[in-house]
Formats: C-alpha cells, structure tokens, sequence
C-alpha cells in the first residue's frame, strides 16, 4: 500500500437514495453478490486481512452483507453483523451465522444503530459508506457504540488517484449509483469531516481506489 492522497476530487456527496431504494437495489443484487464472493476475496481479501487482523474483542460489522469480514478477524474475537437488506443478512447467516464466535447478525440501519453507547471494542465496515443515504451520520454512529479507547477500521472505495481511471468514474458515476446505489467516485476520506471520528492512518491501493482507515472516537 501507499500512504493516500489528499482527497481533493469531486463530490458525489449529493447523491443519496433512500433506505428503501438501497434496500431494493441488494434485494436485486444479493444473489449475484454471494456468488461471485469469490471475486472480492481475490481483489480485496488481502486488504480486509491486513486491517481487519487488528480488531480486538468484541466486533461490530456495519453493512456486513453476505459476511465476508468475519473470515478475516481474529479468532479471539466476537462477530455482531447488521444491515439493512434482509436479503444479504439471509446469506450472511447461511455463511456464517452457526459459527462459535457469531454474537448474531441483525436487520439494522446503520444510520441509528440500536445498541448503547460503548458496546464494542472495534467496529469494522467495508465498502460501505459509498451506499449510506447519509454517511456521516453513519460514522458517528460508529464512533458512538465504539468504547473511546476501540477502534473503527474501514476498507472504503472512491476515486481513482490515476487520472483517466478518475475520469472514467466521473463520467459514470451517476448512471453507476442508479444501478447500484453506489457513489463510486466518492472521496472516502473526505467524509470524515466533522464527525466524531478521528483518522490515525489511512493508506491507499489498486490505483487509489481502495482506501484502509483506521480511525478512534474523538470522545
């Protein structure tokens, strides 16, 4: 990995279906996600073990989908799984939902998760923030049920740093997020502005698209 770039590049900020609409889009697309789950771990695998190999205790996964980040932490830990597609928690559960150190895995918004304040030890997400209909809410909500002292890890996408790769995002990026409600040319790093969570170390790969963050509460 590189250190990253600044994220200086255009937003897509504006864009942002509902939770129904992003609810519809995995339950058109779930199948098809678990079957070529494959596919993520080639190009992601490394990077999901790299990050999420760091997690302590007990783990929270925002948007686990099918439950592919459960591989990759550690066997000491406890997996507690939501989203907001029943679809994709119906093949999360058949993947990894009958394994020991699975808490449970449930149907939430990750805009207003429904756990107190400093229930985890580590929160994890991947691919992710790009689908929230408001992903700053999403983060601080991170960084509320994470304890002060935790971690959040997040495994993000966004904006190429190589320039026709950047620009081919940018010149699909709205026909992109109408298919798949997904802001591919968003500025990961940008987003955490203003929230509670403060950035230790981020880092880039694969051309810049892929983005690991590693960030703690503010509190």
């Amino acid at each position: 990995m590189t250190e990253s770039r600044a994220n200086t590049g255009p937003s897509s900020g504006r864009r942002s279906h509902s939770l129904d609409d992003v609810r519809e889009t995995y339950a058109d697309q779930a199948d098809q996600m678990d079957r070529f789950r494959w596919l993520n771990h080639l190009f992601t695998g490394r990077y999901r073990q790299r990050l999420f190999g760091r997690a302590q205790g007990r783990v929270l996964d925002v948007a686990c989908g099918t439950g592919l980040n459960a591989r990759y932490l550690p066997d000491a830990t406890t997996y507690v799984g939501i989203d907001a597609s029943p679809d994709m928690l119906t093949k999360a559960r058949h993947r990894v939902g009958a394994w020991d150190r699975v808490e449970g895995l449930y149907e939430m918004d990750a805009q207003a998760l429904e756990f107190p304040d400093d229930s985890f030890d580590t929160v994890v997400s991947s691919l992710s923030t790009c689908t929230f209909p408001d992903p700053v809410a999403a983060l601080n909500e991170m960084a509320r049920v994470c304890k002060p002292e935790g971690r959040v890890l997040l495994l993000e996408h966004g904006r190429s740093s190589v320039g026709p790769l950047a620009r081919f995002q940018d010149w699909r990026a709205d026909a992109h997020y109408e298919k798949h409600s997904c802001r591919w040319n968003q500025e990961p790093l940008a987003l955490f502005e203003g929230t509670d969570l403060v950035v230790h170390h981020a880092s880039t790969a694969l051309l810049g698209v892929i983005t690991a963050i590693e960030a703690a509460p503010s509190r």
